[in-house]
């Protein structure tokens, strides 16, 4: 996870809608693989139902009444499931908040201690950076405890407005009902199953992040306000007039244009990814019974370990997707901060870039398209920071 919001990163929702996918799947499979067995065992009834007294039309399944009514949080107990979705992620962002603040001051080039003599593990002396914990302590001594939480009421509301556009985007477009795979054919066959569902996903991951991002660009530049001890942006209000009047209604967007490419990139490779690797790699007649194999008595068990792989799949290809999509964040929060007025977004910390294509170009000449993503082993390189270039 970055310094970037309205996340709880992408692919952690993703792994968690693909492990709560399966585990509904290999329940589904259990129960009916039990009904048809208990059928067999079973004798047919006597007698008929009484033509007065009909039997109950059967209800739908939980499953199908979440998808009919758009997902997790619909029907009557919405409001309540969205409201507890808001407190946690509130929960979430004031816990990792001091995590990404040093982050966020590492990405733009602030090293305020000097590099410490340490070896690596061939033996040899390297320099290193101060770990977050040392950064940490040292942003305890200059602003207090308090300080690890700074702009992080504009966090708090962009995490909130995302997770309500997401509800409300899922009532207004609910998602087709997904049929779970019943087999490996099934799965080979299901790639126009994937691409809908990415596609879906993507169109409310970027409606959610550019109706959040004028607050995320207000978090910024609160945080990186610490390198220059400025106080230009105090409060959300009085910072949304500040750049009205400065910057223009594009000022609350800078930097949108690569957080939305990484969340596209990021949202294809993995979903892609975890799709060919479950279709192609996790072989279902591979089971956790002794002899490796399902049997008549319990056929749903052949299905059981290939399931439980599944469901981790997407969640590891989310975490290997974000570190290779990771520039397209540096780049983002670079661009929020950069000639805004305060001296983290200004030389000899930034130059003054043009286009975020000339940000990217930038980092990649010095080499620093990954700084920052690394907060406790942090080598000393060439171009570690701009301050020392």
């Amino acid at each position: 996870m970055g310094a970037s919001d309205p996340e709880v990163a992408p692919w952690a929702r993703g792994g968690a809608a693909g492990m709560a996918g399966a585990g509904a799947g290999a329940g589904a499979r259990g129960g009916a693989a039990a009904g048809v067995e208990a059928r067999a065992r079973d004798p047919p009834p006597a007698h008929r139902a009484h033509p007065r007294h009909p039997r109950p039309a059967a209800q739908p399944s939980a499953r199908r009444m979440d998808g009919a009514s758009g997902g997790l949080g619909s029907g009557d107990n919405a409001p309540t499931t969205e409201a507890l979705f808001v407190a946690l992620g509130a929960g979430v962002t004031a816990l990792s908040h001091p995590l990404l603040y040093v982050k966020l001051l590492i990405q733009v080039g602030h090293e305020p201690m000097p590099p410490t003599i340490g070896t690596n593990v061939l033996g040899r002396k390297v320099l290193y950076l101060p770990s977050f914990f040392t950064y940490a302590k040292y942003i305890v001594q200059v602003d207090g405890k308090i300080g690890l939480f700074r702009g992080l009421s504009p966090r708090l509301m962009s995490n909130a407005l995302s997770t309500v556009t997401r509800g409300s985007m899922k009532k207004v477009f609910p998602p087709d009902e997904i049929e779970q795979v019943a087999n490996k054919d099934d799965m080979k066959t299901s790639l126009k199953k994937v691409v809908k569902e990415t596609s879906y996903e993507m169109m409310m991951q970027c409606v959610s992040r550019m109706l959040a991002h004028p607050l995320h660009v207000i978090s910024m530049r609160c945080m990186v306000q610490f390198v220059g001890r400025e106080a230009k942006y105090s409060g959300v209000l009085s910072s949304i007039g500040k750049i009205f009047k400065e910057e223009g209604l594009l000022g609350f967007f800078v930097g949108l244009i690569p957080h939305l490419l990484g969340d596209v990139v990021f949202l294809w490779g993995c979903n892609l990814l975890a799709h060919f690797i479950n279709a192609y790699l996790v072989d279902d007649s591979v089971s956790d019974t002794p002899g490796g194999l399902g049997n008549d008595q319990n056929p749903g068990s052949q299905f059981s370990q290939a399931l439980a792989i599944r469901s981790y799949t997407k969640f590891v290809m989310g975490i290997a997707v974000s570190m290779l999509t990771y520039p397209f964040l540096l780049v983002g929060d670079l661009m929020a901060v950069n000639n805004c007025g305060l001296q983290a977004g200004l030389p000899p910390y930034s130059p003054v870039f043009k286009s975020w294509i000339h940000c990217w170009k930038y980092l990649s000449v010095q080499g620093q398209l990954f700084r920052g993503s690394s907060l406790l082993f942090r080598r000393v390189s060439s171009g570690s920071c701009f301050a020392l270039e």
